[in-house]
């Protein structure tokens, strides 16, 4: 009996992904250096794994000379390194400083130690993010510090803040590597563009870091081999060109190639999976003029329960090809239609959440399923992509007469919405709880922003669209109406068709079309002040607009808040809550913050005592002012 096509092609496909990387060093911890509360253990949050040649070694960091560490005085306390190291004349905004460090295991994990005392306001995120700048994680910092992800941290209190580097596996040294530098990437730089730096290929970081592409994150480090010692004490730091076309990565012409038995097996599996694709397409196609000859003249229609009846198309996706479209299959469950009735009771109006939208069991599990009677397969290609705790996260497809099925993260306690404005008889959420949900919700928003490849802009944020988990922990839903971004933030696309929630529209985009992240900011002042007014946008804004920015703010703010919060906030905290509206609301997209800035801002609010608020003049508070805070 012979194999179906889609077992022989999974099987191939294993195969050929089964090649070992040769060189291969150490996981590259990705997105994840936000998400503090989890380690991800496969990855190298904790730190890069003590698998090497030796249990010590010289490696190299690297760091941005940044007030108030742009001294070599200042750097060489914070790094827990020899001033003697550092030439004061090579400290400059442009460059990153390259510094030579005794790396060694530390159990499991490699890491040169420096400590730090922690100043009023501080989290762990910003100490290892701003900080020390990447060179360490929030999630080493709480491993190697404190109990759990929940403690808190007590000013004054010293910490030891391991700082990552590596040493050459014995595959690498065997083939003449003897150093890595820990290099810290900024926003736009891919491997390419700082394997040119370098001077090197794009493979050899690549194999370094466990990498298969050119897309790298900013807040992160990446492991860069060399073969000696580096010569130079300082990187010229430059906007980097766009990212060449990727292209195979080589060795160098004079060096004996290590990699050929590999590139060739490679070469003959790409054109064995060539040759079975191109058979696989004529089977089939083959197949469905037989089947379409057999079914002329005979009229099919298909009743689908409660959900509306529709003729089949001709276009309709035979599952074991749905889960070929895109790699589907290996993101995604797919789910027959048989199963999603199943799970919905057959799409009953008991579990009808709202609109096309049903609750599902799925052994046990419950799930949220949603229907789409337009193609969404550029959607769920976008969507099985994104990965955060604050998005509501896809988890399985489904396709049937015409119709795309989405089974998506299941959120228990409903929308935003109908808790801040007190509905089904839901009671009022206190100010750290709406505090939380305003981080969770801006923590999205960012990762959309910055850490996706491309961005993408939301496009349609509003309070109805938010919803809560068992927790109380905001989940941001409706990622199907994304869309990507040109560039970074302040570049703008244009559309003729604008969509969206009124109330929640920014200007620009109301008026001009004009498509960038900031539209999305724009949404989010809104939300923050329904999550705290208990109102809707309709009918707040314009009374907040005029009296944020009249005269005596402090007295003002007391008429904003939801009366039936609870009391244990000061109003020096409201003042700054409501300067932070102000600026997400400006007019002028390029007056509003990024989400990163508002992300910052937050965190810093959520983590701040009442008498640390009340310590400064909050009358002209920024978010530049936020920043400066620990310096001071």
């Amino acid at each position: 009996m012979s194999l179906p096509w889609p077992i022989i092609i999974s099987t191939f496909l294993l195969i050929l992904t089964s090649f070992p990387s040769t060189y291969s060093q150490q996981p590259y911890e990705g997105i994840y250096t936000t998400d503090c509360t989890n380690t991800h253990n496969s990855s190298s949050l904790l730190g890069y794994f003590c698998n090497g040649n030796s249990t010590s070694c010289t490696s190299y960091l690297t760091f941005h000379p940044t007030p108030p560490y742009n001294t070599a005085a200042a750097i060489a306390s914070l790094l827990n390194i020899d001033a003697s190291l550092l030439s004061q004349s090579n400290l400059n905004s442009n460059s990153l400083v390259v510094i030579p460090v005794a790396c060694s295991c530390s159990g499991a994990y490699y890491q040169f130690n420096a400590t730090y005392t922690v100043q009023s306001g501080d989290i762990t995120l910003f100490i290892a993010n701003n900080t020390f700048q990447a060179l360490s994680t929030c999630q080493a910092i709480i491993n190697q510090n404190l109990p759990n992800a929940s403690s808190q941290l007590a000013v004054g209190q010293n910490l030891t803040v391991p700082l990552r580097c590596a040493c050459p596996t014995t595959e690498q040294y065997n083939s003449g590597i003897r150093y890595l530098l820990s290099y810290l990437v900024s926003y736009g730089e891919f491997v390419s563009t700082i394997a040119q730096t370098f001077g090197m290929d794009s493979g050899s970081i690549e194999d370094a870091n466990e990498l298969s592409g050119d897309t790298i994150y900013p807040f992160t480090t990446l492991l860069i081999p060399f073969k000696t010692k580096p010569n130079f004490t300082q990187i010229s730091v430059l906007t980097p060109p766009p990212p060449p076309p990727p292209a195979p990565a080589s060795p160098p012409p004079n060096e004996k190639s290590n990699h050929a038995g590999v590139y060739a097996g490679i070469a003959v599996a790409v054109f064995v999976f060539l040759l079975v694709a191109i058979v696989l397409v004529f089977v089939l196609s083959k197949k469905r003029r037989s089947e379409e000859s057999k079914g002329k003249g005979k009229k099919v229609a298909v009743v689908s329960n409660n959900l509306e009846s529709k003729p089949i198309k001709k276009n309709d996706i035979p599952l074991d090809i749905l889960k070929g479209i895109s790699g589907i299959g290996s993101f995604l469950k797919v789910y027959t239609f048989q199963e999603l009735q199943s799970a919905t009771n057959n799409f009953s109006s008991e579990n009808q959440i709202g609109g096309s939208v049903y609750r599902g069991a799925f052994q046990g599990d419950l799930a949220a399923v949603k229907r789409f009677d337009r193609d969404m397969s550029m959607e769920i290609d976008m969507l099985k992509q994104i990965n955060h705790f604050n998005l509501i996260r896809l988890s399985g497809v489904s396709f049937n007469e015409g119709y795309w099925f989405l089974v998506c993260e299941y959120a228990e306690n409903g929308s935003l919405s109908d808790w801040i404005w007190h509905k089904n008889g839901l009671g009022a959420l206190n100010w750290g709880q709406r505090m939380q949900i305003s981080l969770d919700v801006a923590s999205g928003l960012n990762y959309l922003h910055s850490f996706t490849q491309p961005a993408y802009v939301h496009m349609d944020i509003h309070t109805s669209g938010i919803l809560l988990d068992s927790n109380l922990r905001a989940k941001i839903s409706n990622l199907t109406n994304a869309r990507p971004a040109k560039g970074r933030e302040g570049d703008f696309t244009m559309t003729q068709h604008v969509a969206g929630m009124q109330g929640y529209l920014a200007p620009e985009y109301l008026e001009d079309g004009l498509v960038s992240p900031k539209i999305d900011v724009y949404a989010f002042g809104i939300v923050l002040l329904e999550i705290f007014t208990g109102k809707e946008n309709g009918i707040v804004f314009d009374e907040f607009d005029e009296k944020a920015k009249g005269e005596n703010l402090e007295n003002n703010v007391k008429g904003f808040l939801d009366p039936l919060m609870e009391a244990n906030f000061s109003i020096d905290s409201a003042v700054l809550l409501v300067e932070l509206i102000k600026r997400c609301t400006e007019k002028d997209p390029s007056n509003r913050p990024s989400m990163g800035e508002v992300v910052q801002y937050l965190a810093r609010m959520s983590d701040m005592s009442t008498s640390w608020y009340s310590s400064y003049d909050t009358g002209s508070f920024s978010s530049e002012k936020v920043l400066q805070m620990k310096e001071e």
